[in-house]
């Protein structure tokens, strides 16, 4: 019995070793805050360049916008004359930052060639976050208030093409072959948006509590929902509009109301998701590949925004202390172009559909282990027995 005790004992520390070594991230990388820029007051939303340059901050109470270095981690203009500055998109082609303002309903143009405000777009209500189409046509806007809307502007023109009404918008994220627009409503709901008729076609089949912030992986197979009101972060597969996965283990806070998850952020390779959780001051990563929590980054002050960058670094707003945190890597993350599959087109039932459930690795290490300890049990149970019986038959020979 002891022999057997033992060898289960073997079966489950190796089982524990790896799903330690599966649910690391996968590059190895240290998880840590490597420099910490002040911006403005209140910073929010914020955008990485594609060519990882530089990433601009929105400065709510200051009015500004923050331009930052990546190469020294420094600011290196401040702009100045927005209104109550929310969240900044960069066009794909680096040209354009679009900078939404609370305040007066407007939307500014930056050119990043003069770092200066180029235009002003008006007639919006609350306008909260900007998404840029891949294509560089369009950029999306959520006026987030009970009778909201999602705006689309055409950015040939700076004028608003489309109104599409949705009740309470926050986060808009728009597949990478430009599709569909994702958008969370934070009356409890995400809905997606057809991008050729400028319509809303749908919602997602699931439950949702108070969603904020979405990102879409690169490959556009999977959409990530940072839902402050239950405390966790849905994944949704575009290709059913199904809730595939939930994580709710973002470092639990002790004290109420809870973690607070606030923003969500892809790195360009699709491996990770980043979720800003405002009320305990942390930084979850996630693994895309498993969907659980490779490592909780702590030491941020209200963390709002999170963008990432091709080298690999991770940019977030910390809205009370004025400043920005860079997660850095030991090593860069390397970043080569996805190819996109086509995204299907989404079902419109109203119930999910039947599915084979989905598990991560780790778990079927565990199922497998599992099994193997009551294998070895079972094989070393009849030994035991046949050995006694060997030695029983012996004590009566001799006899």
């Amino acid at each position: 019995m002891r022999r057997t005790f033992q060898l289960f004992l073997i079966a489950l520390l190796i089982v524990s070793i790896l799903t330690f070594i599966i649910a690391k991230p996968a590059h190895g990388q240290a998880q840590t805050v490597t420099a910490t820029i002040s911006v403005g007051n209140a910073p929010s939303g914020l955008a990485v360049t594609p060519d990882g340059a530089y990433v601009y901050v929105a400065n709510e109470e200051s009015n500004s916008v923050s331009v930052i270095s990546t190469a020294t981690n420094t600011v290196t203009v401040t702009i100045t004359g927005f209104s109550g500055p929310e969240d900044v998109a960069v066009t794909p082609d680096g040209a354009y930052a679009y900078v939404s303002n609370w305040n007066n309903g407007s939307v500014s143009v930056i050119s990043t060639a003069t770092n200066t405000a180029t235009a002003t777009i008006t007639g919006f209500n609350k306008p909260t976050e900007v998404c840029v189409t891949p294509n560089g046509e369009y950029v999306y806007v959520s006026n987030t208030n009970y009778e909201g809307s999602v705006s689309v502007i055409n950015t040939a023109s700076n004028a608003v093409t489309a109104t599409i009404p949705l009740i309470y918008p926050t986060g808009v994220a728009v597949t990478p072959n430009g599709q569909y627009a994702y958008v969370a409503n934070s009356q409890g709901a995400v809905s997606w948006i057809n991008t050729t008729t400028e319509t809303a076609a749908g919602h997602v089949n699931g439950f949702f509590s108070y969603p904020n912030g979405v990102a879409v992986t690169p490959d556009g197979a999977y959409l990530y929902v940072a839902d402050t009101g239950d405390e966790s972060v849905e994944v949704i597969s575009t290709a059913t509009n199904n809730v595939t996965a939930t994580i709710s283990t973002l470092g639990a806070n002790p004290y109420p109301p809870g973690t607070a998850p606030y923003s969500v952020a892809v790195t360009p390779d699709g491996a990770y998701a980043y979720v800003t959780n405002s009320e305990t001051g942390t930084v979850s990563v996630i693994s895309t590949a498993t969907n659980i929590i490779a490592a909780t980054i702590t030491g941020f002050n209200w963390p709002i925004g999170v963008a990432s960058a091709p080298n690999g670094n991770v940019y977030v707003t910390n809205q009370e202390s004025g400043t920005v945190s860079v997660i850095s890597t030991s090593k860069a993350i390397t970043s080569p172009t996805p190819t996109v599959s086509p995204t299907a087109s989404p079902t419109t039932s109203p119930f999910p559909s039947p599915s084979i459930p989905e598990f991560s690795t780790a778990s079927l290490i565990l199922v497998v282990a599992c099994v193997l300890a009551v294998t070895i049990c079972a094989v070393a149970s009849p030994h035991k027995k046949l050995a006694r019986a060997n030695s029983d038959s012996k004590k009566t020979l001799s006899k």
